[in-house]
């Protein structure tokens, strides 16, 4: 004894629905932007500040994070650099959080050099007026450009590093 009509959904409105549905999405995957974010441990607390903003829809800051979200519970280096690798094979750019910490990290260094391996765009971000007057060695080898932290200019140098990589 069926249940009740009142729930249904017409076939012709159920087809106009995975329509708009399928174009969104397409709209999506051609003007979105994946980032891997790569950052010293000690900036965590900053950096999913940005994450925040990015997912929020009220800034004009807007990319999917395919960052690791916690570290990689492992010794062993050969695993972590291939989780890490993952992470960054699913990004079309890297966004390096430039901080005192982050000159001396010996995976954000790697990280920005996988990248540029793997063909994808990098840049620097830095909170403030200047950036930290040490910077990763990868910045000075491969001259990777560096914005201020303003939602304007971190788009733009993105959109700029997807186009050149």
């Amino acid at each position: 004894m069926g249940g009740g009509g009142g729930g249904s959904i017409r076939s012709a409105d159920l087809k106009q629905l995975e329509e708009k549905a399928k174009q969104k999405l397409k709209a999506q995957s051609e003007t979105g932007c994946h980032v891997f974010i790569s950052f010293a441990f000690e900036n965590e607390d900053e950096v999913n500040l940005l994450r925040g903003q990015a997912k929020n829809e009220k800034t004009d800051l807007e990319f999917d994070d395919f960052s690791l979200k916690e570290a990689v519970n492992s010794k062993n280096e050969d695993y972590i650099k291939q989780e890490i690798r993952e992470r960054i094979d699913r990004a079309s750019v890297t966004v390096v959080y430039l901080t005192p910490e982050c000159a001396k990290s010996k995976w954000v260094d790697w990280e920005i050099t996988e990248s540029l391996k793997r063909r994808k765009g990098v840049i620097g971000v830095y909170k403030g007026d200047t950036p930290p007057d040490q910077l990763p060695t990868a910045f000075d080898r491969y001259g990777i450009k560096t914005v201020k932290w303003s939602h304007q200019e971190m788009m733009h140098a993105i959109a700029e590093a997807r186009k050149e990589r």
